[in-house]
């Protein structure tokens, strides 16, 4: 690229599902970002698959899977339950949305140890 060119930049949305038009959008941004959270909990504690497979009930084929993406399948209910098998706890806090008249949000956050 010369200095006569450049690239147009382009802020877009942090959900990357909904940026792409992709249908359920939100659900499967909230369990993609549970399954980061499971990630980290499986190489903080340098399990393998199989041991963390046996902590959340699944198979290591299964853990692999989820890790690598392919979570659909899973319920937001069920991640949140795999999330507690490696003794964390989940909070849902309702509270009104800041702007009256608009849909609410659902996010998602790792407290700090």
């Amino acid at each position: 690229m010369t200095k006569s060119e450049h690239a147009d930049i382009c802020v877009g949305n942090a959900n990357i599902f909904a940026e792409l038009g992709l249908p359920d959008a939100d659900s499967h941004f909230l369990k993609a970002q549970i399954v980061a959270a499971l990630n980290r909990l499986v190489t903080g504690q340098k399990l393998n698959q199989t041991k963390a497979g046996s902590l959340m009930g699944i198979t290591q084929p299964e853990v692999s899977r989820l890790f690598r993406g392919h979570f659909r399948e899973y319920s937001v209910e069920r991640l949140m339950g795999f999330l507690t098998a490696f003794n964390q706890d989940v909070d849902i806090i309702a509270r009104p949305h800041d702007k009256a008249g608009e849909a609410g949000t659902i996010s998602f956050a790792v407290a700090a140890p």
